[in-house]
């Protein structure tokens, strides 16, 4: 059974018509942070949708830099992946984004997959500062939000929604310069766009910048990547 708090949650979110969720849904579930993540069509990557905060929003851009962590690795099994305490994990888990997101206050991290049947639409992604399994009614709650999202992203004939920004007024991707850098590399280095978005990762991750930052160097034209070296040799060329 899921709680008043939820319950009133889910009523916002069925009259709204969006999957946007409110200031409070973390609390409700009893956690920190939460972000919601959609599922990119014609990619294996997540779309930043909506997070409660700076915190739930840098997590999942580190996720989507490193290419690794508990939300690809939902998106890749379609099943929970619920971690209560990222500094006890075993390094080789995710060698790359555990010392990385040292720096959040972050201990536990609990995603559920938004899926139904062979469908999967996203992400539901909650986080909490202090170490602990989500109690039986948190995870009630959890369950009951991800399946009420799921059905806001899929249609009325049960299709799934194949740009859900392009109808709603003023949605813009979070990452859309990501994607607007990895095309311009493409042409750029002659790569493929997968191939770009690696090379973009890379060099994000070898500078210690955030994946959106070095996308919006690139696309300003502040930032080139040169073709013929690897990106911790890239160089960093001001354009006039």
């Amino acid at each position: 059974m899921i709680s008043p708090g939820m319950t009133e949650t889910l009523r916002i979110l069925h009259l709204r018509g969006t999957p946007l969720l409110g200031d409070d849904c973390a609390r409700v579930l009893g956690m920190d942070h939460a972000v919601v993540s959609l599922v990119v069509e014609g990619r294996d990557t997540t779309e930043q949708l909506w997070a409660s905060g700076e915190t739930s929003a840098s997590f999942d851009d580190l996720q989507f830099t490193l290419g690794e962590g508990p939300g690809p690795d939902t998106l890749r099994t379609r099943a929970p992946v619920l971690e209560q305490d990222v500094t006890a994990m075993s390094g080789d888990r995710w060698p790359a984004l555990l010392p990385a997101m040292r720096y959040l206050p972050i201990r536990a991290v609990f995603c559920l997959p938004l899926a139904l049947g062979g469908i999967s639409v996203g992400i539901l992604t909650v986080l909490r500062s202090v170490p602990g399994p989500m109690t039986g009614q948190q995870m009630d709650d959890a369950l009951a939000l991800a399946g009420a999202l799921t059905l806001q992203f899929l249609g009325g004939e049960g299709m799934q929604l194949r740009s859900w920004t392009d109808e709603q007024p003023g949605a813009e991707l979070h990452r859309a310069v990501v994607h607007q850098a990895s095309g311009m590399l493409s042409v750029q280095l002659g790569l493929s766009l997968g191939q770009s978005l690696l090379r973009l990762r890379a060099y994000a991750y070898g500078h210690d910048t955030s994946i959106v930052e070095a996308a919006q160097d690139i696309v300003s034209r502040r930032l080139r990547l040169n073709r013929d070296r690897p990106e911790s040799g890239a160089t960093d060329e001001t354009s006039g």
